[in-house]
């Protein structure tokens, strides 16, 4: 309940992340059929760059700041979406693309558990009968609205990283929506600040069964220090076609963009078989 978005929106793992959701809702996009998307951490959905919170950190400043100008290459689609929104005086989270990317027939769901950052969300979204916020548990809210009553769709489960389980609760809830979910798609956004907590998680998914997972990471220096955020990955469950060539042209767009030090690098890997 610490956690508040307000001071890292935009950062590097923001940019990674949202061009790589960015690509999941073209895929789904593909066929007319209508789906459904849960936001399992939404935040307040928009953030203003220039207020105190923002610039406090100065994290916009080393992460999606400076795409401004990007108007060619992979990266092109998602500076575009961002420039929709209002960027750069603002950012938009994860709520806000995902609604921008909806055509009539879509939905989308979201989960915030902070009372002002959900109020904010529903003030964002007042009268919008595409889209239901719910003050709830992101993960009791994976067992009360899956599966869609339209049979596609995707699952981003965004979680802060206070909690020293959390990524034993993401494996566990990745599991679970493979077995509840078997169509859908499931992204799971986490952080890589060193090695070891990062094949833990992997291993406990091929321990557990998961099938068809992809991991596309980004780090900008050696991730060896735990006290740093050195990049982050967004895992990914049933994967449509072309996810994986899509992620290898747009990771390398995106940390050339950006500042790194030595040992920065990007990798799109298979963490269990289909």
């Amino acid at each position: 309940m610490n956690y508040r978005h307000a001071f890292h929106a935009g950062n590097h793992a923001d940019c990674l992340k949202h061009a790589l959701l960015l690509l999941l809702l073209d895929a789904l996009k593909r066929k007319d059929a209508p789906f459904a998307v849960l936001d399992t951490h939404a935040g307040r959905g928009i953030y203003d760059l220039s207020a105190d919170e923002a610039a406090r950190t100065g994290e916009a400043a080393h992460g999606a700041l400076r795409l401004q100008g990007i108007a060619a290459g992979p990266l092109a689609p998602f500076v575009a979406a961002l420039a929709a929104q209002g960027f750069p005086a603002r950012y938009p989270g994860s709520p806000a693309l995902i609604h921008a990317a909806l055509r009539p027939q879509d939905r989308l769901a979201c989960c915030e558990l902070h009372p002002e950052d959900c109020a904010a969300l529903r003030a964002h979204f007042a009268r919008d009968r595409q889209v239901a916020v719910h003050l709830r548990d992101a993960y009791e809210a994976i067992r009360a609205l899956t599966p869609f009553p339209e049979r596609r769709g995707l699952v981003l489960l965004d979680p802060p990283f206070e909690a020293e389980d959390e990524f034993g609760r993401l494996a566990d809830a990745v599991a679970e929506l493979q077995r509840r979910f078997r169509a859908g798609i499931v992204a799971a956004w986490y952080p890589v600040k060193h090695r070891a907590p990062v094949r833990d998680f992997h291993d406990a998914l091929r321990a557990a069964g998961v099938r068809d997972v992809i991991a596309a990471e980004m780090w900008l220096r050696e991730p060896t220090d735990p006290r740093r955020l050195n990049g982050s990955g967004l895992l990914v469950v049933n994967a449509p076609f072309g996810f994986e060539d899509a992620a290898r042209q747009v990771l390398p767009a995106l940390l050339a963009a950006l500042e790194t030090e030595a040992g920065a690098g990007v990798a799109v890997n298979r963490v269990a078989a289909e």
